[in-house]
């Protein structure tokens, strides 16, 4: 799981790679380079956390990596697919389908309901409503919050608002988690479950890029990439202690 991709890893395919993405804003004395670049890889049932100061580029990692926004140079590959191929509908699908967004400001739809908000991308792919119902119920309830099924997110606290977004994000048959900050809101206690359902998703299979100031949920992590001016600087694997085995339960 080395970015280089000089491991070997056999016959497992990333389910993401980016080779050499750089990201420049801007032109001539006004440049911002918000990544310089940065080669990736992660596989399938795997939980990378990307750590940095602000301003770092870690945010821009994910969007490009999640084909919100288009790099200045190198290639994005997502189960294979590189993105530079794809048309922009091919590109929604993927996003509908295929990857769970977290974003900061949680992009939950007012009119819906928590349980709707959840169950809505289910129900866009074709599954019926009352099974999509049940699968956002089922999310809910891993997060705490079954009791607020119903609850429109006006009616919910800047944490609960988050953890509704984090079930939207995992339900259903995705392959790629992308969280900015998924625990920034929560207590510890909320933090936790949060924690543990992205590595419940990734026991199942689903590959997760997680961009965090947590260290006590970049410890869950199987990789922690540290990012500094829109480079990679290190990749560390966090040491397995009492604390670290118990969140990752694996």
């Amino acid at each position: 799981m080395i970015a280089s991709g000089e491991e070997d890893r056999g016959d497992t395919m990333s389910m993401l790679e980016l080779r050499r993405v750089s990201k420049v804003h801007g032109q001539g004395a006004a440049e911002v380079h918000a990544l310089r670049e940065v080669s990736l890889d992660v596989d399938p049932g795997t939980m990378v956390a990307v750590m940095g100061p602000s301003g770092s580029g870690k945010s821009t990692l994910l969007t490009i990596a999640g084909s919100l926004e288009e790099p200045t140079s190198g290639q994005v590959l997502v189960a294979g697919q590189d993105l530079a191929t794809m048309s922009r509908n091919d590109k929604a699908r993927l996003r509908r389908q295929s990857i769970g967004y977290v974003f900061q400001d949680f992009n939950l739809l007012p009119g819906l309901t928590a349980a709707e908000n959840v169950a809505l991308p289910l129900e866009l792919d074709g599954v019926g409503a009352r099974r999509a119902r049940e699968a956002g119920l089922r999310a809910l309830d891993g997060l705490g919050l079954a009791d607020r099924a119903s609850n429109y997110p006006d009616q919910l606290s800047g944490g609960e608002r988050q953890r509704v977004a984090i079930a939207r994000a995992v339900v259903g048959d995705r392959h790629l988690l992308l969280a900015d900050e998924p625990s920034g809101a929560l207590d510890s206690a909320n933090a936790e479950a949060v924690m543990r359902m992205i590595r419940t998703a990734c026991k199942r299979g689903i590959a997760a890029v997680v961009v965090t100031h947590d260290a006590q949920l970049a410890s869950r992590a199987d990789r922690v990439v540290h990012i500094r001016d829109g480079r990679i600087v290190d990749q560390t694997v966090p040491a397995p202690g009492p604390d670290s085995l118990l969140g990752q339960d694996r």
